[in-house]
C-alpha cells in the first residue's frame, strides 16, 4: 500500500465526481452533528473506489449525497459535470434513475413484487417502451445468473441471491456510477466474494465508475483501486492499492 494525497488516479482522464469542501451538519437537540465535515475528493471514470470508517465516521452520509438522496449544508457535490445543490427535487431524481445506480446492504427489492418486477421498476419510471421493459429486464437477470428466477419473490431468495437482483435493478439504466453502501454486509462470505466478483466485473467490462462504502478493510484491498478514509465526517487519508491497480492495468491492456 502507499499513502497518497487527494489525488486522482491515472485510470481515466475524465472524471465521474468530485466534491468541493461538502459539508452535511443537522441540529440533534442543542447538539450540532457534522456528519460530513469539509470533504474534498475526486474520483476518475472508471475507478473502483472505497470510502472507509468505523460507524458515524460519515462514509454512508456521503454515499447518499453523492446519490443526490440529501443535500450539503455547504459546499459542492459535482456528478458528471453536475452540481447536484443546484438541481431540483426532479432533476435529483433524473440523478438517481440515469446517473447512478444504488445498491443496499438490506436488499431493498419490493416483497409482493416478482424478480422480474423489481428490475423492471426503474425503467417503468424512465418510460421505457413497455415492449422493450421485460427482455431487458431478463437480460439484466441473465448476466447475474438469475434468468430461473424471474417469476419468484424476493421471500423465495437466498440472501446472495436478493442482492444479485438488486445489481441487475441497479444497472438496468445503465448509470455511469454504481454507488454501493455495504453490499456484503447481509451476507456470508460465499456470497459476499460472488457479489463483489460481479461488481468488478462491471467496472471492467462495462468501465462503471464504482464508489462503495464498507467497514473492512480486508475487503477493500481485495477489490479497489483507491481507499478512502474517514472519521468524524472528514476525509484524514487516501492509499492507491497498487496490487489490484497493477492487475486492472493489465486486463485493461496497459502497462503493468
Amino acid at each position: 500500500m502507499t499513502v497518497l494525497p487527494a489525488t486522482p488516479t491515472s485510470h481515466s482522464t475524465s472524471l465521474a465526481l468530485r466534491s468541493e469542501n461538502v459539508c452535511r451538519h443537522y441540529q440533534m437537540g442543542e447538539t450540532l452533528i457534522r456528519a460530513v465535515d469539509g470533504v474534498s475528493f475526486e474520483v476518475r471514470s472508471g475507478d473502483f473506489v472505497a470510502l472507509l470508517g468505523a460507524s458515524g465516521s460519515g462514509k454512508s452520509s456521503l454515499l447518499n449525497l453523492i446519490a443526490g438522496l440529501d443535500r450539503p449544508t455547504s459546499g459542492a457535490v459535482v456528478v458528471q459535470g453536475r452540481n447536484l445543490a443546484d438541481l431540483s427535487r426532479e432533476e435529483l431524481a433524473k440523478h438517481r434513475l440515469h446517473t447512478v445506480g444504488m445498491v443496499f446492504q438490506s436488499f431493498n427489492l419490493i416483497p409482493s413484487m416478482t424478480l422480474l418486477e423489481n428490475v423492471e421498476l426503474p425503467m417503468r419510471f424512465a418510460e421505457i417502451e413497455r415492449g422493450k421493459r421485460e427482455g431487458l429486464a431478463r437480460e439484466a437477470l441473465d448476466r447475474v445468473g438469475l434468468a430461473q428466477r424471474a417469476a419468484h419473490r424476493p421471500s423465495q431468495l437466498s440472501g446472495g441471491e436478493q442482492q444479485r437482483a438488486s445489481l441487475a435493478r441497479a444497472l438496468i439504466n445503465r448509470p455511469q456510477v454504481l454507488l454501493a453502501d455495504e453490499p456484503t454486509g447481509n451476507l456470508d462470505s460465499r456470497n459476499g466474494t460472488e457479489i463483489m466478483n460481479f461488481i468488478r466485473e462491471f467496472n471492467r467490462s462495462l468501465g462503471m465508475t464504482i464508489i462503495m462504502v464498507t467497514h473492512e478493510r480486508a475487503l477493500a484491498e481485495r477489490y479497489v483501486r483507491r481507499m478512502i478514509f474517514l472519521a468524524d465526517g472528514r476525509l484524514v487519508s487516501e492509499e492507491l492499492n497498487k496490487d489490484v491497480a497493477t492487475a486492472a492495468g493489465k486486463t485493461d491492456g496497459g502497462a503493468p
